[in-house]
């Protein structure tokens, strides 16, 4: 029994000091200095110096700021009217019947581009073929007539030199003459508006241009007093645009059209330009709901890219800049006292410079005050500069960056991870 006590105890004792050496050991790893090696006390060789560049909201002294530039050029500037418009069909026909009848043949396939003269739809004849030579007949008919009218008349003439018959009978015999003739002239005009009547079942393209989809199919019976027609013709090469601009441009409008046709640029989503054509001509009034001015330009629209009835973003060219000074639209920023630039100067500081803007777009702003060509200006990393800061400018190969982000510092060396000796077990001492 005393042995089985004295046991016991000397498991409890161990498991006690077991436990106090973990304390110890776990005090001493949580209190070691980050630039001090285990057991020795020696400054780890990977720690970081003092006084060192740190992170951006760390404590240490700030180096320069990344920045991109760009030098103030010279260069010709277009300036545009732009506006938002619609893409018409230059002509448009809606090929109705002329006559009634059925529809016996259909001569065109629905998107063919036809020519003009082309045969479109044919419609039964019989009934006008048969009109056509009724007249004819009845011109045949009038013709004989006429003729004997004409050895009545110069029998009439003799007999009358010698007293056989009276003048009266002679002149009468004239005037059946006459009469005869007029009857021809009525017979050919019956003739003619026969032969346009029966050339009317032969429908053809009035115009050139390309098919819809047909209205009407083969067998139908067609009405002239119809207001359904057979197919709509649009014509498409060339292709009209009309599009509005704010009235305050059409002073400047009508001073440049003065010179001469302007031209005129229709554009994608993308900005890019996908045909350019000419101002054909300004709407004589200005919509007094929008206080706009419609325009009516004309395209070649070879490629196809305009549709008759799309939104389409067309710019007109009223005048050129020549020589103007360009900078990047990205360099131009806004404040309480107007637009400015942060002027890069010779020694990698930066001013902030006012400039007065003549115009621009997302690519390039004209500075029509305020800065020289070969000035050059910052275009990344407002988020941080200050009048006076020191910058330092990226190289031309990687000023790639965007004109929207903001430059950042580049990243410290990283520091190499410390190693951390095992601390040695003081119970083996």
């Amino acid at each position: 029994m005393a042995r089985r006590l004295g046991r016991n105890l000397a498991a409890l004792v161990l498991v006690g000091a077991l436990g106090a050496g973990a304390w110890l050991t776990r005090e001493r790893w949580m209190h070691w200095p980050a630039g001090q090696s285990a057991g020795t006390g020696a400054t780890d060789a990977a720690a970081p110096r003092s006084g060192g560049r740190r992170g951006r909201f760390g404590g240490g002294q700030q180096g320069p700021i990344a920045v991109l530039s760009a030098p103030a050029a010279a260069a010709d500037v277009p300036v545009y009217v732009e506006g938002v418009g619609t893409a018409q069909a230059f002509n448009t026909v809606t090929v109705r019947p002329q006559v009634d009848g059925r529809l016996v043949e259909v001569a065109f396939q629905e998107g063919q581009d036809v020519r003009k003269g082309d045969v479109l739809a044919r419609i039964d004849d019989r009934t006008y073929r048969a009109e056509l030579d009724q007249a004819v007949a009845k011109q045949a008919q009038d013709q004989a007539t006429l003729e004997n009218a004409k050895r009545d008349l110069e029998r009439y003439i003799a007999l009358a030199a010698t007293n056989s018959v009276t003048k009266q009978q002679a002149d009468t015999q004239r005037a059946v003459v006459a009469q005869t003739q007029a009857m021809l002239q009525a017979d050919q005009a019956a003739i003619e508006a026969a032969q346009i009547t029966l050339g009317y079942t032969t429908i053809t393209a009035p115009i050139d241009g390309r098919t819809g989809i047909r209205m009407i199919d083969e067998g139908n019976l067609l009405q002239a007093a119809s207001s359904t027609g057979i197919v709509t013709i649009s014509q498409i090469k060339p292709i009209a645009v009309l599009f509005s601009v704010p009235q305050q441009q059409l002073m400047r409008i009508n001073k440049a059209s003065a010179g001469g046709a302007l031209a005129v640029d229709v554009m994608d989503d993308a900005g890019k330009v996908v045909d350019t054509g000419k101002l054909l001509v300004i709407d004589n009034q200005v919509d007094q709901t929008t206080g706009t001015v419609r325009l009516k330009a004309t395209f070649p629209n070879e490629g196809l890219v305009l549709w008759p009835g799309a939104f389409v973003n067309a710019r007109l060219l009223v005048d050129t800049l020549k020589g103007a000074i360009v900078v990047p639209t990205a360099a131009v920023q806004r404040g309480p006292d107007g637009a400015f630039v942060y002027l890069l100067k010779p020694d990698q500081t930066v001013a902030q410079h006012a400039i007065t803007v003549g115009q621009q777009d997302d690519r390039q702003a004209v500075v029509t005050a305020g800065l020289a060509v070969g000035d050059r200006v910052v275009t990344t990393g407002f988020a941080r500069l200050t009048d006076g800061a020191k910058v330092q400018v990226s190289p031309a190969d990687q000023g790639t960056a965007s004109a929207d982000t903001p430059a950042v510092d580049p990243p410290a060396e990283p520091a190499k991870p410390r190693q951390h000796r095992r601390p040695r077990d003081q119970s083996a001492q």
